[in-house]
């Protein structure tokens, strides 16, 4: 499948790319842990079969330290012991907040209790504005085709300017 067009080499997708970096920066820059903050990350992305958010997320969370093992499993956290009780809140929020379509109320009244017990309003506010952005992003790359495997930290990096 070859990609349908580079957006970062239009004037406008550039402009629009700038703007979610900077979202991204304001994310970023919150009391949510990193590593935390790419793990729900790759599991937006994941879902959307974004294979560059993909990319840049799992190296990403490896840079930031997470362990091949979590990272192998984030998929199938439910199915695992190795993720913490704030982890799954987050991973369960970034799911349903992902498959809106999929589920009659959206983001269950479970998941947000427990999400609430788990992270303070910043942090809320942070992981909420996170699932957001990631679901754009994807979209992005999902609908232009965009291939994923050559991410480096310093691609994203270059946005800021």
């Amino acid at each position: 499948m070859e990609p349908r067009m580079n957006l970062m080499q239009n004037p406008v997708g550039a402009k629009v790319a700038k703007r979610v970096y900077a979202l991204a920066q304001v994310i970023e820059q919150s009391s949510v842990p990193k590593v935390l903050q790419e793990l729900v990350s790759l599991r937006v992305s994941q879902i959307n079969g974004c294979a560059p958010c993909v990319d840049m997320h799992t190296k990403e969370a490896a840079a930031a330290g997470e362990t091949q093992l979590r990272l192998n499993l984030v998929a199938v956290w439910r199915e695992t012991r190795l993720f913490t009780d704030a982890e799954r809140a987050a991973l369960a929020l970034a799911e349903e907040g992902t498959r809106l379509a999929d589920a009659y109320q959206g983001v269950s009244d479970d998941t947000w209790e427990e999400l609430r017990k788990q992270f303070d309003d910043d942090q809320v506010a942070a992981l909420i504005t996170l699932v957001a952005v990631v679901n754009a992003a994807n979209r992005f790359n999902v609908i232009t085709r965009a291939q994923g495997g050559d991410y480096n930290p310093a691609m994203l990096a270059a946005l800021a300017n």
